[in-house]
């Protein structure tokens, strides 16, 4: 299965409740529009009524006046005269056989023997009336659509302020933002305002204005020469930290990278052991710390053993903080400044990992943690599981930081490299 097709299938809830939106916008549109025309959308052939026909008008019989008879009168015969004779039927004379002259007759005889043909009278040409619903089944108008002829024209509406304002509702309800639904539905209406647009046509447009602006930030996170490049994972608790550093590790190691994690959620011991069975898997080390120990002097032993042993990269977990909790984010921080006495250039990637279920919070995230982490990229998972898909529209368009992938699952193959024109199609509900 494709990754667009399980993204589409996966982000139902969102590619529903937009394409759901839309197709309820342009039909109920259609439909007032429609009735405040007091006509249908399609012109309707007019069908000829029969002429009833007009019986005639019954004329009493008039009686007769009763005659009487009169007989006829006898001719008296005359003398002297006799009644013609009957005279003999002529009888035919009998002809002789025509010769044959060459196998053909003599034209002499044919003249002879030649009757005449009678020539038919003729009628004038009776005018060929062709069947009214022949002609609407060749233009389905609303004949053709009752008896089930044709095909039925998708519903359009003229793309107006009410329907404009609309739209901007149902992008705001998906989570784009307001300032990006603004932008989005003024760029739909440039050169269509005023026309009638179709759902299908509406569908196309929004995908191609959220392709736009998702095309800059579609970037898959750079890899560096410098050995061991150095990974933090970051984001709030339920993110998805740890699930995306041992899809990330696989990954990796089946491009032929070695990979060294650091399990530096040491407050959490189900975050270490979830760790471990991804690094089992993917045949990736992870280095542990007991719990409660500081994460900062994990990650500075993590280093200088990745450095030790030529490791490509080096992917450092760390624990799951709210974005409001001041000393959690000084413990981020922290993790920073001791990575950097070894390498001061470290971290070379800083990954947001973003939860798509928290909707508009998620702006609120990548405002404080860039402050905090410098963060250089973002993922989001949990698109699978969310109405909400819009949010990261609205994190392109405000933030501009690059999105490097995108989840819609738990197993090892639904964490794939963030395309833009494949996610507003799906987004949107659009055919692939």
């Amino acid at each position: 299965m494709s990754f667009f097709k399980k993204l589409k299938d996966r982000l139902f809830r969102s590619s529903d409740k937009i394409g759901e939106g839309l197709d309820a916008l342009v039909a109920e549109g259609a439909e007032a529009q429609d009735g405040a025309s007091g006509g249908p959308r399609e012109p309707v052939r007019e069908v000829p009524e029969p002429v009833p026909e007009v019986p005639e008008p019954d004329v009493p019989e008039i009686p007769q006046p009763m005659l009487p008879e009169i007989p006829e009168p006898a001719v008296p015969e005359l003398p002297g005269i006799e009644p013609e004779p009957e005279w003999p039927e002529p009888e035919e004379p009998d002809w002789p056989e025509p010769e044959e002259r060459n196998g053909s007759v003599a034209p002499e005889v044919v003249a002879r023997t030649a009757e005449p043909v009678p020539v038919p009278e003729v009628l004038p040409a009776a005018r060929v009336v062709e069947p009214v619903v022949e002609a609407a089944a060749a233009k389905p108008g609303l004949l053709g659509r009752l008896f089930g002829r044709g095909t039925v024209e998708e519903p359009r509406r003229v793309l107006d302020d009410a329907m404009l304002e609309s739209l901007e509702e149902l992008l705001i309800q998906a989570d784009m933002g307001v300032d990006t639904a603004v932008r989005v539905t003024a760029n739909i209406a440039e050169g269509r305002f005023g026309r009638k647009v179709s759902t299908r046509e509406l569908k196309s447009a929004l995908a191609g204005e959220v392709a736009r602006i998702m095309e800059p930030v579609a970037r898959p996170m750079p890899l560096y020469p410098q050995k061991p490049q150095v990974v933090l994972v970051v984001g709030v608790n339920g993110s998805g930290k740890t699930t995306t550093i041992g899809k990330l590790a696989s990954q990796f190691k089946a491009a032929g990278k070695s990979v060294v994690i650091a399990a530096g959620d040491t407050f959490r011991a189900a975050a270490v052991e979830q760790l471990q069975i991804w690094g089992s898997r993917a045949g990736v080390p992870v280095l542990t710390a007991p719990e409660g120990s500081d994460p900062a002097s994990l990650a500075f032993d993590a280093l200088t053993k990745a450095r030790a042993d030529g490791a490509d990269l080096l992917m450092i977990d760390t624990a799951g903080r709210l974005q409001n909790r001041a000393d959690l984010m000084e413990e981020l921080a922290k993790i920073v400044r001791v990575i950097r006495k070894v390498d001061p250039t470290a971290p070379h990637n800083t990954l947001l990992v973003l939860d798509a279920t928290t909707g508009q919070n998620a702006l609120t995230q990548v405002d404080i943690f860039r402050k905090i982490a410098d963060v250089s990229g973002l993922v989001m998972t949990k698109l699978d599981g969310t109405a909400k898909g819009g949010v990261l529209v609205a994190l392109a368009d405000k933030f501009g930081l690059p999105i490097h992938a995108i989840g819609v699952g738990e197993q090892i193959d639904d964490l794939a490299p963030f395309d833009p024109e494949e996610f507003a199609k799906a987004l949107v509900g659009a055919g692939e």
